[in-house]
């Protein structure tokens, strides 16, 4: 009796694990632009396979910026200056906060420890509490932002119109070094190993020590660079306006490839599984593709062309590519050949990337739409339920059963007597 006793218990531990597990990776976050600090646009995440609308949230505003998913939530900003916070399952509005000095925010939010960091047409870097928008810091660059922050150990990094990458302080908001450049700093930087790296429009891209912002190396490339790097595996792949992809040494910045492409590219390359996925053209050129090149040679393995140039950034999640158009179309294609798995069209164009999170895709188009795309029954599968209530109704379940092989085992020797 005692052995079924312990043996259901070891059970209702397993199975309690399983579902703490389940639970806490259900939700797989996108924290800020392109994912991760290494902004690889690349998710293990299960992937959108339908174009179904799940829902769509109307801002009443335009919207450059692409959306941050954590924990359930939707966090994005409009052109008008205002920020919000949606039910990632329904879209419904949490919260909805408006800047102080009203302006264009096409900066994406970083989240990190409950507080989100961005920056702001106003020139302000703005940090708010994700609880609720309240304005927990801000700071003054002499520019515009349209770069979107990085996060990492404490500190927010950030470029300006003003030329200069800023270190500033997560918590206090003071900065702590600026590095100034030749031109404005459009680029979003990347945070690898204890350095920062971005592009600039005075052609460069750089590697900083994030401790000090002490240049460890820069390249130039032949014209204004408005991507923002990928750091994979000790490679730095980032695209420029003299319509190349380069890949270069991240400890040396030596060049290790080039790409040439027909068109501008200002959109941010992804990296997975071996494969650079990004996008290119701007509107009148004739170069309006999604390229799959080789990481390693730079060789490219497929191309798809669109209606219209891309400004989005890929989003790469279980064998899928996603990205936004000019022409106003989101795109799904196959992550190997290229192929068209499925469209969505939306009214107006989209220069806003892609997030995948839980088999949903999040994007915002020019229509002043949110759109989350995939499969309804995908949408937060495990929204709202903590991972200790799903214990809790196992072990009652677990206690139960007990409960019931006690009684039978009783019964059996009664029976015998």
């Amino acid at each position: 009796m005692k052995k079924q006793i312990f043996a259901t218990l070891f059970f209702v531990i397993l199975l309690s694990s399983f579902f703490v597990t389940a639970s806490a990776s259900s939700s797989d976050n996108w924290s800020m632009f392109r994912g991760d600090l290494k902004h690889t646009g690349y998710t293990t995440t299960a992937p959108a396979k339908t174009n179904e609308v799940v829902w769509k949230f109307d801002t009443g505003s335009t919207i450059g910026a692409s959306p941050t998913v954590v924990d359930g939530k939707v966090y994005i900003a409009s052109n008008a200056g205002s920020i919000y916070c949606l039910n990632a399952k329904d879209g419904s509005q949490i919260w909805k906060t408006s800047l102080s000095f009203r302006s264009i925010v096409s900066s994406s939010m970083a989240y990190s420890e409950g507080r989100l960091y961005f920056g702001s047409f106003n020139g302000y870097v703005y940090c708010l509490d994700a609880a609720d928008g309240r304005t927990v810091w801000s700071y003054l660059t002499r520019n515009s932002i349209q770069s979107s922050p990085a996060v990492a150990n404490g500190r927010v990094y950030i470029g300006s119109w003003d030329g200069d990458l800023y270190c500033i302080d997560a918590l206090s908001g003071n900065k702590v070094w600026n590095y100034t450049t030749g031109a404005l700093v459009d680029s979003s930087p990347a945070v690898v190993d204890g350095r920062v790296y971005f592009g600039s429009a005075d052609k460069n891209v750089y590697c900083l020590d994030a401790a000090t912002g002490e240049k460890i190396w820069s390249y130039a490339t032949d014209k204004t660079i408005q991507s923002s790097p990928a750091v994979v595996d000790g490679y730095v792949y980032i695209g420029s306006q003299d319509s190349n992809i380069y890949c270069l040494n991240a400890l040396t910045g030596e060049k290790v490839w080039n790409s040439w492409i027909e068109s501008w590219v200002d959109s941010s390359p992804a990296v997975a599984n071996g494969y650079v996925y990004v996008g290119s053209g701007v509107s009148d050129t004739p170069d309006k593709n999604v390229y799959c090149l080789n990481a390693q040679t730079g060789e490219k393995v497929w191309s798809y062309e669109t209606y219209d140039g891309i400004y989005s950034s890929p989003a790469v999640a279980g064998g899928y590519v996603y990205v936004g158009g000019w022409d106003g179309n989101i795109y799904c294609l196959n992550a190997t050949e290229g192929a068209e798995i499925w469209t969505y069209t939306t009214q107006s164009h989209i220069n806003s990337s892609p997030a995948v999170s839980d088999g949903i895709i999040y994007i915002a188009s020019w229509d002043h739409n949110v759109y989350a795309l995939g499969s309804s029954q995908s949408a937060g599968q495990f929204a709202g339920v903590d991972g200790w209530v799903i214990v809790v109704a196992v072990v009652v379940t677990a206690v139960v059963l007990t409960a019931v092989l006690i009684v039978v085992r009783r019964k059996k020797q009664i029976t015998k007597h």
